[in-house]
């Protein structure tokens, strides 16, 4: 069993923001590629284009850097990031919060696809988007945090996303079970 199947990415972060701390400053690129997705994600909920995640995500990371030694808890640097990439989005696009744009979600394929299966993809990846981008803010935030980590760490979440951390479970269930429904009655999606 891999660490990250055995350890969710705050318990590993937070071993690799420790290691920094201690001196090894490899392990500061292991931790940015560790947060990045949840970072990403988190971003991306708070309605902003790609540009400005990328930019708030950018900030965060230095601001670790410049105030590495003033987290007191490594376990806790995920959820310090978490929240500093909100308030960066927040700031940078000054409270005005806009809808997401399905045609904004980047391409990311794990491979090369010949044309046609990148094109069935790609609508895939449309009619998803588009349906998660109908589903309460409460939804598409907690979807988008808990399906990019491998293995989700609940307490963080729920402390990021200010929700008690029995109702993470149960709420991700409906919100899955609304999603499957919404795409079941899609036409586009059974093709």
């Amino acid at each position: 069993m891999s660490p990250a199947a055995r350890d969710g990415v705050g318990t590993l972060s937070g071993q690799a923001f420790a290691d920094y701390l201690a001196g090894d400053r490899q392990r500061l690129a292991d931790l940015v590629d560790l947060v990045s997705p949840v970072l990403w994600h988190a971003a991306r909920a708070q309605g902003a284009g790609a540009s400005t995640c990328e930019d708030a995500i950018q900030t965060a990371l230095l601001q670790l850097v410049d105030h590495a030694e003033t987290i007191k808890e490594p376990a806790a640097v995920l959820g310090w990031l978490v929240v500093v990439v909100k308030r960066e989005v927040w700031r940078l696009v000054r409270g005005e919060r806009r809808e997401v744009g399905v045609e904004e979600v980047p391409d990311t394929p794990a491979r090369q696809l010949d044309p046609e299966s990148q094109s069935i993809l790609s609508e895939r990846q449309r009619l998803l988007w588009q349906h998660i981008s109908r589903l309460t803010p409460r939804c598409q935030e907690l979807l988008r945090v808990i399906a990019f980590a491998e293995r989700p760490d609940y307490a963080l979440i729920a402390t990021s996303l200010g929700m008690p951390i029995g109702s993470i479970g149960p709420t991700r269930g409906r919100c899955l079970d609304k999603l499957r429904v919404a795409l079941g009655a899609d036409p586009g999606w059974a093709v």
